[in-house]
């Protein structure tokens, strides 16, 4: 029997030829439009997909014998889990592929933020010569509060110590000791929002994190506070975020993720001053590109092929 994977987003083509080279049958046209992806999907026995897809109750619906879905990224969230798992479709991601690619990018979100790197090159390209209006503040000395310190969270907190900043960061499933390894101190939420100069954000989107970042949560932060999300635009009120920019209490934001994306016209948070904002670019990096790729390739071969299956979001599915 000939498995067939289909692909309806645009992946490395290092991904597809790993799926050939196991004897695969594969469907990788480039990005395909929902109604053609509706169609092949009833002949597909897995789907890898990065965030453009939405294999949402239709589209699971649609599929006739499905066994895998594969995110080539970190967040499932274009991914309808409880539908998966009513058809013991298991879902599985790529966690490790795009940690430094995302990393690097929230952590160069922070220092544009701190210095005002996209406004005063936005000056410069109207023909201004400005130095006044661009006062920094430096990293070296102030507090960074990490929001879910699993991967991507820990890999800025190395490169925050590099700018010998001190760390904090709360997530109910690290140990204080876990942290302390580190030199990290793990703390609440409240401490974390009362003592950070900068917060960045790395958790995933659960009921108890969706938009967490609201009026009361800034009320409760350090007047003057800068906030950084590369993680899931859902995590923050927009609205109360620009309000608490508007007052003051919030010094800026850097955005490369929203609620919706793209964002509708009049989102709050675009083209407020002191915003930086950019659209969803932290693993869009060649290296990240590829090895998330390749790694939903070996997810799939493994799952169909030997029946292994690994990095499940959805435990639940392989009971059935």
């Amino acid at each position: 029997m000939t498995f067939h994977v289909l692909v309806p987003d645009s992946v490395h083509k290092s991904a597809v030829e790993i799926l050939q080279q196991a004897g695969l049958n594969v469907t990788a046209p480039g990005q395909m439009k929902r109604d053609e992806t509706l169609a092949a999907i009833a002949e597909a026995d897995a789907l890898i997909i990065r965030s453009a897809t939405k294999a949402d109750a239709a589209l699971i619906a649609a599929a006739g014998q499905l066994k895998v879905i594969a995110r080539a990224g970190v967040g499932v969230d274009n991914v309808d889990l409880e539908a998966a798992s009513a058809k013991g479709i298991a879902v599985m991601n790529t966690p490790d592929g795009n940690t430094v690619a995302t990393a690097e990018f929230a952590f160069g979100l922070m220092l544009a933020l701190a210095r005002h790197i996209p406004q005063a090159f936005d000056s410069m390209q109207a023909g201004k010569w400005d130095r006044k209006s661009f006062m920094g503040v430096e990293l070296r000395g102030k507090t960074l509060g990490i929001v879910g310190f699993g991967r991507i969270g820990r890999a800025v907190a190395k490169r925050a110590q590099a700018f010998e900043m001190r760390v904090i960061a709360y997530d109910p499933f690290i140990t204080a000791e876990a942290g302390k390894q580190l030199d990290v101190a793990m703390v609440d939420l409240d401490t974390l929002y009362a003592q950070s100069d900068f917060i960045t954000l790395h958790s995933v989107i659960t009921d108890e994190t969706r938009e967490m970042i609201n009026a009361s949560a800034l009320a409760k932060m350090k007047k003057g506070v800068r906030i950084v999300n590369a993680a899931r635009g859902a995590l923050i009120h927009e609205a109360d975020l620009a309000e608490a920019i508007r007052s003051g209490q919030v010094a800026g934001a850097a955005l490369d993720v929203y609620a919706e994306e793209p964002p509708p016209p009049g989102h709050p948070l675009i083209g407020l001053p002191n915003v930086i904002d950019t659209p969803h670019l932290a693993a869009s990096t060649d290296e990240a590109q590829v090895a998330v790729a390749v790694e939903a390739a070996h997810l799939v071969v493994e799952a169909l092929l030997k029946g292994q299956y690994s990095n499940v979001v959805n435990a639940a599915a392989l009971k059935r």
